[in-house]
């Protein structure tokens, strides 16, 4: 098979480039470090003649510094994304595999005592300058416990990044109805390993924690550090894709997947992971906040099992202690 792959040189695209070709598919890559923009159309009409999938990666990532990123995330992830679709329809690349993010959800879901499944709201920041990280029932306000969210989840976006990958995904979808092409859309959950990009504000807090190690200092972990995550190694997350690309979609839909470990750790767990695989120093737990994050969010990785026969298969202690070191 034929793929053009975006963001081709990328964390994870280089990761999912070795994983297809390593299967025998044709990789044509599209990616901004080699002077080719998703958002250039032209560059689009030059490359998908003859191709059969797009596998798209190509994004701007994490939670951003403040509101001036706001336009580059609607104009890498949301425009980039529609001259893409667009193109594929004038070229007739009727399959898609999208890199989508477990940040759609908002915060995960919580069962109250009383009132069942509930959807918290954002954290005020009272309860977070005052240390009160955990959310509570909207409806009695007592305290909640987390349970792993499914895909069917309604999505609650809470900041910049999040907002513009749930944009991607629906325009996938209408791309999807309106030319009968089908489309998977894999909700990576927090993705570290070889090669992650070092020292930059839009980098995951793994790739923030081995910088401050590497240079000598206690990583500096937010809130309490008991904030629930699933970290998933890069190379199941190339499994992932290879796993869509071999499993299309039914005609005219998008389908959605968590592509996750299904073992959640706590970021102050990753931490000390972390600081121990390379003999310190220990983390440091600061209690600050940003006010893009979510308290816990956790995955039901069931359906990607189900449907694409994908299960993660680097566990936590093994990927931290390759990764603290990569």
């Amino acid at each position: 098979m034929r793929v053009l792959l975006t963001g081709s040189a990328g964390f994870i695209g280089g990761h999912v480039a070795q994983a297809l070709e390593g299967a025998g598919h044709e990789v044509v890559g599209l990616d901004l470090r080699a002077g080719a923009d998703v958002r250039d159309a032209a560059a689009l009409d030059r490359l998908l003649p003859g191709v059969d999938l797009v596998a798209h990666q190509a994004a701007k990532v994490g939670l951003g510094v403040d509101v001036s990123d706001l336009p580059d995330y609607a104009s890498v992830n949301v425009y980039g994304t529609a001259v893409l679709l667009a193109a594929m329809a004038r070229h007739g690349v009727g399959r898609l595999v999208l890199a989508s993010s477990m940040v759609i959800y908002g915060e995960g879901r919580y069962e109250c005592a009383e009132h069942g499944r509930v959807r918290p709201g954002p954290r005020a920041v009272r309860d977070l300058e005052q240390g009160r990280f955990d959310p509570l029932c909207p409806r009695c306000g007592r305290a909640v416990r987390w349970a792993a969210v499914g895909e069917d989840a309604s999505p609650d976006p809470r900041n910049a990044y999040a907002t513009s990958k749930l944009a991607q995904e629906h325009l996938a979808a209408n791309w999807a109805r309106e030319t009968g092409g089908s489309a998977v859309a894999l909700r990576y959950h927090n993705v570290y390993g070889p090669r992650m990009p070092r020292d930059t504000p839009y980098a995951g807090v793994a790739a923030i924690f081995r910088s401050e190690l590497e240079a000598g200092r206690p990583p500096k972990v937010f809130e309490d550090g008991g904030q629930l995550r699933d970290f998933v190694h890069v190379r199941d997350v190339a499994r992932a894709n290879l796993a869509a690309v071999r499993t299309p979609a039914r005609p005219g839909e998008l389908a959605a997947y968590n592509i996750a470990s299904g073992t959640p750790h706590t970021v102050g767990e990753m931490a000390v992971a972390l600081a121990a695989a390379r003999g310190g120093p220990q983390p440091r737990i600061t209690g600050g906040y940003r006010l893009g994050d979510v308290r816990h969010i956790v995955a039901s990785p069931e359906r990607a099992g189900l449907d694409l026969g994908f299960r993660a298969e680097i566990g936590f202690e093994d990927g931290m202690k390759e990764f603290a070191w990569s």
